[in-house]
C-alpha cells in the first residue's frame, strides 16, 4: 500500500509543498509547522520523563 510513497522524490515534494502553500498561504504554514514543532518538542519532553521515571524505578528495585 505505502510502497508507492519511497518512489517520491524531489519534484513531488516541491508540487506538493507548491499546493499547500497556495492553498493556506506562507502565514498559515509558518503557525502550523511552529505547532508542529512545539508538539513534537513537548512529546520528547514527555518521552524523557517516562525514561526518567523507568530509570529510577530500575535503581529502586536494585537496591531493595
Amino acid at each position: 500500500m505505502f510502497s508507492s510513497l519511497r518512489n517520491i522524490g524531489l519534484p513531488e515534494i516541491l508540487i506538493i509543498a507548491a499546493v499547500l502553500v497556495l492553498l493556506f498561504g506562507g502565514k498559515k504554514i509558518r503557525e502550523l509547522s511552529r505547532g508542529l514543532g512545539e508538539s513534537t518538542k513537548e512529546l520528547k519532553n514527555i518521552k524523557k520523563e517516562i525514561k526518567g521515571e523507568t530509570e529510577e524505578e530500575k535503581v529502586a528495585h536494585t537496591t531493595e
